[in-house]
């Protein structure tokens, strides 16, 4: 097999820029991303050399060029006939000054002479010859996506602001200690750790006068961006419900547009979802609901969401504290014999968790378990158990049920808020809710998770999403809303926020909910009663990967 890097070099002059030649994947066709030309490498050398000049010529010619790719994507029959068109024009073009490709040159006198002749006559009626199979492929979205993502820089891009990495020019030259650090050189004081502390601490620094000012300020460069990919997230956009022609107006509904993620054209849709906001009003249900307890998942919890306190003047410690040292010496240098608590600890003493449960009440959740239960039933009941159980550990907790009927009407019942308690009204409000409409999945994490931003006010912050996993409306099924969803919760962790999901009751199959929620922390079971010896390690979980880096 002939390795395709050999023509590395003949690419990258045809093309007039650094191009790299790779293998391209089991069964694909040649092809170019405007950076790199895949190649069938299985092929002879000969065949392997043709494929490489039509793509680089491609390149070189700027026949590739975003504003005329643009016009392809979702069209390949058009791609295929500029192809075509345009791979024939660029080779004879080429053959003028490279021999190698007077050999290759179809037979077929190109009819056009420009880049956008070829583009004009491909979507005309003209009959056009179907390009030769080592011409390739053109491939819109992956040439579009680099060179939006990865754009070139110039040097009107670049801010030059010093260098982090220059030579200090007095380096050879001794440096004064720290004033302060000599108070602490006595006998008493003779402790390799006490002086590495100070020293990191105070650390060392220039006699004053020496250099000038701001000299050891740390530089470097700054990037100004021109453009944002297609591929980056809208911003939510805010609505105003005032006019008393709308519905609902009266009961203060808050509202707002967010993007949705399309699959098949690899961007975002810009204000897409209308998402409501509104309290539960239908009714006051039974206050008389009653809140499963359950010891284990209490215990459990009660193990999580907490933020560490210092405490100052411990004997013991993992760092010293500084006001203790300080008054130590002193009262060492007073004649006193101080106690050396000099240490500072860290207990975790003090919850700071913020949580909102997203609860699926569409008309899918009404199908029914073995046992005759329906599926918005466990889920009703488990929202519950959480929210009182939470609530009673200190934790800020926060009810939503969320239904859709089409993109346009996406509602979140605010069935308990960060500001209210989870008391007799909000659990009979529960009790009494009944699922209805459609499950546009992705519309209400975004939708809980911007209300988890903004009113949380905690450290530690997660979304706990109870559904079935069948996310379906008006134009939003399949693939596209396994993918939007998907999308969704990846957005939870580039806003801090933490994501688990709970499918509880239903019978779908584990590989379904694997499309649905992809990476994210999801787990299946019958009754929240099987997940509540195992809910600690699920919350921390979703929680750490916060901290872990980005893949």
């Amino acid at each position: 097999m002939t390795d395709p890097d050999r023509f590395r070099l003949l690419a990258s002059f045809i093309a007039g820029r650094a191009v790299d030649v790779v293998p391209a994947a089991v069964g694909e066709p040649a092809h170019t991303d405007g950076r790199v030309i895949f190649v069938c490498a299985s092929v002879s050398a000969d065949e392997l050399r043709r494929q490489v000049v039509a793509q680089s010529a491609l390149i070189g010619a700027g026949s590739l060029a975003p504003r005329m790719v643009r016009q392809l994507r979702m069209r390949p029959a058009l791609a295929r006939r500029y192809l075509g068109l345009e791979g024939r024009r660029v080779l004879v073009e080429l053959a003028q000054r490279l021999p190698l490709a007077a050999t290759l040159s179809p037979d077929i006198r190109p009819p056009t002479a420009t880049a956008d002749e070829s583009l004009d006559m491909a979507g005309s009626r003209s009959v056009v010859a179907d390009p030769p199979a080592w011409f390739g492929v053109i491939k819109p979205t992956l040439l579009l996506r680099l060179s939006e993502h990865d754009a070139r820089t110039t040097d009107r891009d670049l801010r030059f602001a010093g260098s982090a990495d220059r030579p200090d020019e007095d380096a050879d030259e001794p440096a004064e200690r720290s004033t302060i650090l000599k108070l602490f050189e006595n006998p008493l004081m003779n402790s390799r750790m006490v002086s590495e502390f100070l020293r990191k601490l105070f650390g060392t620094s220039r006699a004053p006068g020496d250099n000038a000012a701001g000299a050891e300020l740390s530089l470097g460069g700054l990037r100004r961006a021109h453009t944002l990919s297609r591929q980056a997230r809208p911003v939510p956009t805010a609505i105003r419900v005032d006019d008393d022609s709308k519905p609902a107006s009266a009961l203060g509904v808050g509202a707002a547009l967010h993007p949705e993620w399309d699959v098949f054209a690899g961007l975002y849709r810009p204000d897409w979802c209308r998402v409501f906001e509104y309290p539960l009003t239908a009714g006051l249900g039974n206050p008389a609901a009653e809140v499963a307890h359950d010891e284990v998942l209490r215990k459990r919890l009660s193990r999580i969401g907490l933020s560490p306190r210092v405490l100052r003047g411990r004997p013991d410690g993992d760092e010293l504290d500084t006001d203790a040292l300080i008054d130590f010496v002193v009262d060492l240098h007073s004649g006193h014999t101080p106690a050396p608590h000099v240490y500072t600890e860290r207990r975790h003493l003090t919850r700071d968790l913020g949580v909102v449960i997203l609860l699926d009440a569409s008309g899918s959740v009404t199908d029914a378990d073995p046992d005759g239960r329906a599926v918005h039933e466990h889920q009703r009941r488990a929202a519950a158990t959480l929210a009182a159980a939470l609530e009673d550990l200190g934790d800020r907790v926060a009810v939503y049920a969320f239904r859709s009927e089409g993109r346009e009407a996406v509602h979140l019942l605010a069935i308990k808020t960060f500001a209210q308690r989870f008391g007799a009204t909000s659990r009979g409000q529960l009790s009494e809710l009944q699922p209805s409409g459609y499950t546009r999945l992705g519309a209400g994490i975004r939708g809980a998770a911007a209300i988890l931003k903004t009113q949380a006010g905690t450290r530690h912050r997660l979304l706990l999403v109870l559904s079935d996993g069948f996310p379906y409306d008006h134009g939003y099924e399949g693939h596209y809303a396994e993918s939007d969803t998907r999308k969704a919760l990846e957005e939870l962790r580039a806003d801090g926020i933490a994501g688990l999901c709970l499918t509880l009751g239903s019978g779908a199959p584990a590989q379904a909910l694997n499309r649905v929620f992809g990476p994210a922390n999801h787990l299946s079971a019958a009754t929240l009663a099987e997940l509540s010896p195992r809910m600690d390690e699920l919350f921390l979980l979703a929680l750490r990967e916060l901290a872990a880096p980005a893949p």
